[in-house]
């Protein structure tokens, strides 16, 4: 019983560690993952009102990515914890699941995926490169002071183009510009903004102002 109760406060230690910021930012996780779920729930039922209930977590996930720093800096909580914790949940909710609230509004193309692919891709990327320069990209002030390509975050127009389509019915075989072949597969050329959005993210020449 000693054993048992000796280890219990360890078990329970990370938890315990966790400031209000980060409990914000599992909110922001939380977002992304049920837009996911109802993702896969329009799949299954072809409700359209899924496909939007996921479109409409997206900008709540950002209110609480916004959220956190701010509560955060308000109480000087600021950690390197918070900080893998905050891009972990941005790949959530603004890499995954804008690719998968796009293949559930029609992109299904192998070429589709493809892109979809290679927009998490530079997503994860991105925040990891970000995670890495931060402190080199610090200032006097100790704050970072631009990003290096466009912030994840920017996904959100994406998923208003996909709430548009979704609201007025441009789903699946009416998706908005149709679909073409290259070679074997299927491409819907609207899935080259998540190319241009994914190569923006990446990009190192992009310098945008950090508020």
């Amino acid at each position: 019983m000693s054993e048992e109760r000796n280890k219990q406060p360890r078990h329970f230690s990370m938890i315990r560690s966790f400031h209000l910021a980060d409990w914000i930012t599992l909110a922001n996780a939380l977002c992304g993952t049920g837009a996911l779920f109802s993702v896969m729930t329009y799949l299954q039922r072809q409700a359209p009102v899924h496909l939007l209930i996921a479109c409409s977590l997206i900008p709540l996930a950002l209110l609480f990515d916004v959220l956190d720093g701010q509560v955060a800096r308000w109480r000087h909580a600021q950690s390197a914890l918070g900080r893998e914790l905050d891009s972990l949940a941005d790949v959530i909710s603004f890499g995954v699941a804008p690719a998968a609230i796009a293949y559930g509004a029609g992109m299904q193309g192998m070429w589709d995926r493809v892109v979809l692919g290679y927009f998490v891709a530079c997503g994860v990327s991105r925040l990891a490169r970000y995670n890495v320069t931060a402190e080199q990209l610090k200032g006097e002030s100790g704050k970072v002071k631009y990003y290096e390509g466009t912030p994840i975050p920017t996904s959100l127009l994406l998923v208003f183009v996909l709430a548009a389509a979704a609201w007025s019915g441009a789903v699946g075989d009416a998706l908005w510009f149709g679909y073409v072949h290259i070679g074997p597969w299927r491409l819907h050329p609207l899935v080259l903004m998540f190319a241009v959005s994914g190569s923006l993210m990446i990009s190192r020449t992009l310098r945008i102002p950090k508020p």
